[in-house]
């Protein structure tokens, strides 16, 4: 029997690349795409496919938030991070949330497809260029500054440092805006950052976000 799989990623043209690669796998079927971590909710609860592969970098609310949501509704479900976002600490972010595996998008189509593989098995997998990241930072210490902030503090930094202003935030992520910049504040004391440009630039140090998804900032 095939083993079916929800495509999570904002890009149409992204997702057929990956529909193509792996529907070429013998016993492996994409069953349903999103666009959105809410789209990738109701899809993973109206399939339930066998394996959710989710870019973090998402619409609104990011692939965080749709890996706690479905592991919420399904403790086991597996869900394989595919992103551009190489930084020990988001990697860590999403294992905390759910997921099973982590692969960068700069990793060669052989790796996304062994983790597949073995996410698919029940087993945690890693691209090479992610697991030398954690493994860097657990020689250098194991923590950063990123690593005191709450799972809804990393979801304000990420989608501020991605260009979103913070009334989109608090759309977003269905707060008040006064409640988005006491956030911001607390961030910002807790990274030592003076501005939300500061800001940026620690979650681009941090990988937390790519140079590609950054959008300009206003002061």
């Amino acid at each position: 029997m095939a083993s079916t799989i929800l495509l999570v990623d904002d890009h149409p043209v992204v997702r057929e690349g990956y529909r193509r690669l792996l529907e070429r796998q013998p016993g492996l079927v994409v069953i349903g795409e999103a666009a959105s971590a809410a789209e990738a909710y109701r899809r993973y609860k109206a399939l339930t496919p066998d394996l959710v592969i989710l870019d973090l970098s998402l619409p609104g609310p990011s692939g965080i938030e749709a890996i706690r949501h479905i592991r919420q509704w399904d403790g086991a479900a597996r869900i394989l991070v595919f992103s551009m976002r190489t930084g020990s600490v988001v990697a860590r972010q999403a294992f905390a949330a759910g997921a099973c595996g982590y692969v960068s998008k700069a990793s060669p189509p052989r790796e996304l497809l062994a983790a597949v593989a073995a996410v698919l098995r029940g087993e945690r997998a890693m691209s090479a260029d992610i697991a030398r990241a954690i493994a860097q930072d657990e020689v250098a210490g194991g923590r950063t500054a990123l690593d005191d902030l709450s799972p809804r503090e990393l979801e304000i930094l990420n989608l501020t440092a991605a260009g979103t202003t913070a009334q989109a935030v608090a759309e977003a992520l269905c707060l008040s805006l006064k409640t988005v910049h006491n956030n911001l504040s607390a961030i910002r004391a807790k990274l030592g950052a003076r501005t939300d440009a500061h800001l940026v630039w620690i979650a681009l140090g941090a990988g937390l976000v790519s140079p590609t998804e950054r959008l300009p900032i206003k002061e």
